[in-house]
């Protein structure tokens, strides 16, 4: 229809340059219709006798548009507008086809026949004879690379992967020095590349092509609505957790033709389900995220599945399952417990701790003002002089409660090695509530004021030994640390029915950033219990009272709600704080990619980067495989150190990473574990509608056009509008436009029309 009004197609304007070819001035033309429009002005606005009728203000306007434009046009034609345009030499140039090969395009088109199919169709019927009449042609085939291929038969979506940046950068490095005039890509717009999201093509390669002028026309396939299906489009989940924590992993999905019903959630270790739950489906195509919380287990390296249960009618049940490799370890976490008072909170947090293999607490009670009662000791050595005053004897604990306990206790070179512990070593600190805690001790007017997750009141009497009860916030009912039973609604119910607490003490208001987790009623007062907050590396949080002891000794003889709190909370206090040394991947999960690169920052007893260790690593994976590669330091980062790795096959690996001093004979500085997991063809399952976005971006970045595949007829054709490859800018003279002749024809005839209906010819 564009081609019928305006004699060329649409790329002869989109591309073309406007020209006036004749000879007088272009400055001029302007000139004179300004000037027309003002004299036509003029004509309508002079005074007419008494028995002419007048137009009025709007009428007298449009009369005024209408013959403006008129005289515009012929003005303009007097001056011989053109355009000028690149169109690539016949028989001169080649336009190279691409056809997508991937496992996705033999998912149904819009109807029964795969997408290949209509694909290899449009080329032989709509595509290929025109343009062999004009261009040679050279076709390709892309999956995980490009290959060039001699025609469409025989071609099958077999490849496991689509990689369209890649294959769009090799394809023009190969043809650099041919007189390549058009790409065409006939694809489903899938692209599952180890480092582009699935909507990018990397500004390299959009400037390579425009660097050659080289349009790439898209031909879309598959639906871009899809029809009806659940898929899951990502699994955030922790690397690893301590043996049997309590693990929370965010969901996201969507859907298609499900709105309003029920969808079960579930997580697999292998064939056993660790835990399920029923979700209500959103609005179509509304990304939507869900928690699923569960125990990670045993200690090991662990592949788990997460899921969405198939509904009836799904076309893809591929896409209803991710994995994700994850490391559960049973290194026991050793926490210092500093309490300044006997009393009975500190032996049930001892005895809760008692039945938690991953976690020990090593403890210095203040029987009097200079004894101290140490449990948990690991020689008789620790802790003989006190609160460790060394930065290597204090980092060896991956946690700290602080309880009854006033500020003044520590040394200034203590409160230091306290703010240093959270910030460098990316420890965690629980503060309890107390007679000598928090406000009462003088912690708001210490230097570790900062460290605490709230702003203590002022005055040192607000301790109180009186009733409160529980209640967890919005926030406690999601979060793993207050985690009785799954269910967000009978949890919540649960902390309301825990028997009250027997002393509190306020601990004033959450900072920003801080999160609230467990209030407290003590009479008409609400109170925040249990406050956490991120500091520097590590964390800290408030847990305002000495009381908890109550809700093992009230409620019924087995209840494991006391327990269970404390080794959530424990673990939470210690479950990210590193070792000396961390090891690291940027994706532990490589979807049809081998390459990995393995990073590991080292660190000293002090931990401090340790510049000068040699760091090795121990690869294990399928079918046997055994590596041993050196890590080198990283040119920016002190203390890091870094290698590149390829896993050449599909599978689960585990890679142990060792740090050992330079000095003779070298020390061990520490170890890690990571787990990574490669998979190929996979990602083809996902996103499987017509990634339109992508296929748009593209064609318009690069002088291209997007075709729907039922408008192939005028391509052909419309693809000669080239400036790469073998071209001659033509010119195309528009004085005989059919669009012309309308308006020259149609703007008198309008404006009579109107006159005769206003009565005023």
């Amino acid at each position: 229809m564009f081609q019928f009004f305006f004699k060329y197609p649409g790329p002869v304007f989109s591309r073309g340059r406007l020209v006036l070819l004749s000879a007088w001035p272009a400055w001029l033309l302007p000139v004179l219709i300004l000037a027309a429009a003002a004299f036509i002005a003029w004509l309508l606005r002079r005074p007419r006798g008494e028995a002419a009728p007048a137009l009025g203000n709007w009428r007298t306007l449009v009369v005024w548009a209408m013959q403006s434009a008129l005289v515009g046009i012929i003005l303009v034609l007097l001056w011989q507008p053109a355009m000028t345009v690149g169109e690539l030499n016949s028989q001169q140039n080649i336009i190279a086809v691409v056809l997508d090969d991937s496992r996705s395009m033999s998912l149904p088109d819009r109807g029964a026949a795969s997408r290949e199919s209509s694909a290899i169709a449009a080329l032989e019927k709509n595509i290929l004879p025109g343009l062999q009449q004009r261009f040679q042609t050279r076709m390709y085939t892309l999956g995980e690379a490009l290959t060039q291929v001699p025609s469409p038969h025989g071609i099958a979506p077999l490849e496991p992967a689509t990689h369209l940046d890649s294959g769009l950068k090799q394809l023009a490095d190969e043809t650099s020095e041919l007189p390549v005039g058009a790409v065409l890509l006939l694809t489903d717009g899938g692209q599952n590349g180890a480092e582009l999201g699935r909507s990018e093509i990397s500004p390299e390669v959009i400037q390579e092509l425009r660097n050659r002028r080289l349009p790439v026309h898209t031909v879309g396939f598959g639906n871009p609505e899809a029809g009806h299906d659940l898929e899951i489009e990502d699994v955030s989940l922790a690397s690893g957790a301590v043996a049997n924590a309590r693990v929370t992993a965010t969901i996201t999905l969507k859907q298609y033709g499900y709105l309003g019903q029920k969808a079960t959630l579930s997580v697999r270790d292998g064939e056993k389900t660790l835990a399920q739950r029923e979700v209500d489906l959103q609005p179509d195509g509304r990304l939507q995220t869900e928690p699923l919380s569960f125990s990670a287990g045993a200690a090991g390296a662990k592949r788990l599945t997460f899921g969405i249960a198939p509904l009836a009618g799904e076309e893809n049940q591929a896409n209803n399952a991710m994995t994700r490799p994850f490391l559960v370890s049973d290194a026991r976490r050793r926490i210092l417990y500093i309490e300044g008072e006997p009393r009975w909170e500190y032996k049930f947090i001892r005895r809760a701790e008692d039945g938690d293999p991953t976690v020990q607490i090593v403890s210095m009670l203040r029987t009097s003002e200079n004894k101290i009662y140490r449990q948990g000791i690991s020689s008789p050595d620790e802790l003989s002089q006190g609160f460790p005053s060394r930065a290597e004897d204090l980092f060896a604990y991956t946690g700290i409660i602080v309880g009854s306990v006033a500020a003044d206790y520590f040394t200034p070179v203590q409160q230091e090695l306290l703010r240093e512990f959270v910030d460098r070593r990316g420890g965690g600190i629980l503060f309890l509530g107390g007679s000598s805690a928090l406000s009462d001790g003088g912690w708001a007017a210490s230097s570790l004021g900062d460290l605490l997750p709230t702003f203590l009141p002022q005055g040192n009497h607000n301790f109180h030994r009186n009733a409160a009860t529980v209640e967890l916030t919005p926030a406690g009912l999601d979060s793993p640390i207050t985690r009785l039973l799954d269910d967000p609604e009978k949890n919540g119910e649960r902390w309301k029915k825990l028997a009250y607490l027997a002393d509190f003490e306020d601990p004033g208001t959450p900072k920003p950033g801080a999160t609230e987790l467990v209030d407290m009623h003590a009479g008409r007062r609400k109170l925040p219990l249990l406050v956490t907050q991120n500091y520097g590396h590590g964390r800290t949080a408030i847990l305002a009272t000495g009381g908890t002891w109550r809700w093992q000794m009230s409620e019924a003889l087995g209840d494991p709600s006391h327990d269970l709190f404390w080794q959530q909370l424990l673990r939470w206090l210690v479950g990210e704080t590193p070792g000396p040394v961390t090891a690291s991947m940027p994706a532990r999960l490589l979807q049809d990619e081998g390459r990995v690169r393995l990073i590991a920052q080292v660190r000293n007893r002090d931990f401090q980067p340790a510049a000068d260790a040699r760091v090795t690593a121990h690869i294990v994976g399928p079918a046997n495989s055994d590596s041993v590669i050196d890590l080198t330091p990283s040119p920016d980062t002190q203390g890091q150190y870094q290698a590149d790795w390829t896993a050449e096959k599909p599978g689960a690996y585990l890679a142990e990473v060792v740090a050992q001093s330079s000095g003779t004979p070298p020390q061990e500085l520490g170890r890690d574990v990571v787990t990574f997991q490669r998979e190929d063809g996979i990602a083809e399952n996902f996103h499987t509608a017509q990634n339109r976005q992508l296929l748009q971006h593209l064609s318009a970045a690069t002088g291209g056009r997007y075709w729907n595949p039922s408008d192939l007829k005028n391509l052909p054709r419309e693809i000669s509008y080239s400036d790469a490859g073998i071209s001659a800018r033509t010119t195309k003279e528009l004085w005989d436009m059919p669009i012309v002749f309308m308006l020259l024809l149609g703007l008198p005839l309008g404006e009579w029309l109107l006159r005769r209906k206003w009565g005023v010819l």
